[in-house]
């Protein structure tokens, strides 16, 4: 029996034993999910170690951002002095999918009070957003089941990235290990998720064009946010010749 069908009928049970079988259930939903949050984290964390941040550090900025690929590229681009600006703007870029995924899930927030629903944006991740939006798909999505989908993912975000910390400060050579190659994968891993066919060929290639031309032609990192509008202003065109 699974626990959608153990839940008893509605009426049956007292408010807080509802709340409470929904959070369970949204827990439970995601618990297959958190296992990829382990080698992630500890990678994101042994980078971090590399960059010279301390267990403290990593923890705070995975609590404060909880947003792995931009914490990706914040670290990527980290050094000193710090290019602020640039990782303000790369990181912002990648998180403007976040505007539209709350967008998204936004009409099917009628039951969240006014301190449930931005404590319910900002524990918003890829896949929490996915599980919430094929529960509200069902008409059923409810603020004891978001955080139970996203309570526990917050937490082990922050526990595996500092736990990976720790093991970051005691390997010597992370690139012998394969690790410096996680930048690369996390934008092969964007790349995959925000396919959408052949519409998604002009961005790519004007962004990657304009990306490479940057680095070697200009120094610093602004191959990144210089790609990154490349290919913003290339989906934008493509779309309004087709219109």
């Amino acid at each position: 029996m699974s626990i959608d069908e153990a839940r008893p009928a509605p009426g049956s049970a007292s408010p807080a034993a509802g709340w409470r079988s929904d959070f369970m259930l949204g827990l439970w939903h995601i618990a297959p999910l958190m296992v990829g949050l382990v080698p992630f984290g500890l990678l994101m964390g042994a980078l971090a170690a590399q960059k010279g941040f301390s267990v403290a550090d990593m923890m705070l900025m995975s609590g404060l951002v909880f947003a792995g690929a931009s914490q990706f590229v914040a670290l990527e681009l980290w050094r000193d002095p710090i290019p602020m600006l640039a990782i303000v703007a790369a990181t912002a870029m990648i998180n403007l999918r976040h505007v539209m995924m709350g967008a998204a899930m936004q009409p099917a927030m009628g039951r969240f009070n006014r301190l449930q629903a931005p404590a319910s944006l900002f524990l918003m991740a890829d896949e929490i957003w996915a599980m919430a939006m094929r529960r509200a798909a069902e008409g059923r999505l409810s603020p004891a089941y978001y955080f139970g989908l996203s309570l526990f993912f917050y937490l082990s975000w922050v526990f595996w990235t500092g736990l990976g910390t720790v093991i970051g400060g005691i390997i010597e050579d992370p690139a012998r290990y394969g690790f410096d190659f996680a930048f690369t994968a996390v934008f092969l891993i964007l790349i995959v998720g925000l396919w959408r066919g052949r519409t998604s060929i002009a961005p790519l290639m004007a962004s990657g064009a304009v990306a490479l031309a940057a680095h070697a032609w200009l120094p610093g990192v602004w191959y990144i946010l210089l790609g990154g509008v490349a290919g913003v202003l290339a989906g934008a065109f493509s779309g309004s010749q087709k219109s």
